[in-house]
């Protein structure tokens, strides 16, 4: 059981309303399915809990959920808070659209009025320089610049051994367990690519500081390629978006149909549109592609996990199947097995146990 947020790393919180499940002040449920995701109250991701920790919390959030008065609800999507402060949504069978409405757009609505109220701090700093005599007031702005673009704001760890494909940071290959660091101006440099490779694209990002000549540039390729992405993109759409626009991103999901075909098709772009400058720059891309992006690269991740728990529960099966059948001989008559050795086939078909 986790207790931080697998996206931004901070603490998830706690409940003491579900005994089985205390983690987390917001959880989403979907008891036809069998999901739990526990919604960070910071970044407002939503972090899929493993399959076997699951199982009775779900059937508590539910019953919880049908004994608390609703806050809002639509068809198919509820929203209540219980009276000890734990938010629960439940998820019934939305369109797509409505659900990632509901999942996505408070997490782009916040980011946009966190980046106005820095954007409104920013003014206010800027303002303050002015009545500063002239060489100060330059030279502060200048340092404030370089710190702010040097500063990480997004690491990754990368070239794993389950890794495809590679990547290359400064011309040399990143070893395995590699973790990566990029500042703001690395981050606005990112370029995503075609390729051939299951992920159907490719990241480049400069590096170094100089706007005065090309600079060295980071290429990913593969899986690694799919983890920068879905780590820099919440960087680049750091102002989040309006309702309107995060309604045009899910539109843009739809019309693909599926979040993989979504994020190949945006790669290759439009070429009437960006015939004009360089192909690939993710910042040159429309707001509501850019936010697209991010929610068919959460999506991808999370289908993944999933068909992770597929095969999980392929190999339960077939390991119960094992037993079962170990547990039927053993109810079978002595001499069984020989008797099906001697008399197994009775005119070129097998012989069965009615046969026998």
């Amino acid at each position: 059981m986790y207790s931080t947020c697998l996206f931004c790393k901070r603490p998830l919180g706690s409940n003491e309303v579900v005994e089985t499940f205390p983690v987390g002040r917001r959880l989403a449920f979907d008891a036809a399915r069998g999901r739990l995701w526990v919604v960070c109250r910071k970044c407002r991701r939503w972090n899929l809990t493993p399959l076997e920790e699951r199982w009775e919390a779900v059937e508590t959030c539910e019953r919880l959920f049908r004994a608390t008065p609703l806050r809002a609800s639509t068809d198919q999507i509820g929203l209540a808070r219980h009276r000890e402060g734990l938010e629960l949504v439940r998820i019934g069978r939305p369109p797509r659209g409505e659900f990632a409405a509901w999942r996505y757009g408070d997490q782009f609505r916040k980011r946009m009025r966190n980046w106005q109220l820095a954007l409104v701090g920013s003014v206010a700093a800027g303002l303050a320089f002015v009545n500063l005599p002239g060489a100060i007031a330059s030279g502060g702005v200048w340092v404030l610049l370089f710190v702010t673009a040097t500063r990480p704001v997004a690491k990754v760890g990368i070239g794993g051994e389950e890794a495809v494909g590679g990547a290359e940071a400064g011309g040399s290959p990143v070893g395995p367990g590699t973790v990566v660091k990029f500042t703001e101006r690395n981050v606005r440099s990112i370029r995503m690519l075609p390729a051939d490779d299951e992920t159907g694209f490719t990241v480049d990002i400069r590096q170094g500081m100089s706007p005065f000549h090309e600079a060295p540039r980071a290429s990913f390729m593969g899986e690694d390629a799919r983890k920068v992405a879905a780590a820099v993109l919440p960087v680049v759409n750091a102002n989040g978006g309006t309702r309107r626009t995060i309604q045009d991103a899910v539109a843009e999901i739809e019309a693909q149909g599926h979040a993989g075909r979504y994020v190949a098709r945006a790669v290759r772009g439009n070429p009437d549109v960006d015939r004009e400058s360089p192909p690939g720059f993710v910042t040159n891309m429309r707001k509501p592609t850019r936010l697209a992006l991010e929610m068919a690269l959460h999506e991808e991740q999370e289908r993944r996990a999933l068909e992770g728990e597929l095969w999980m529960l392929e190999q339960a099966w077939q390991e119960a199947e094992e037993i079962a059948a170990i547990a039927d001989r053993l109810l079978l008559p002595a001499g069984t097995d020989a008797f099906f050795e001697k008399y197994g086939t009775v005119r070129g078909s097998r012989l069965s146990v009615r046969d026998a």
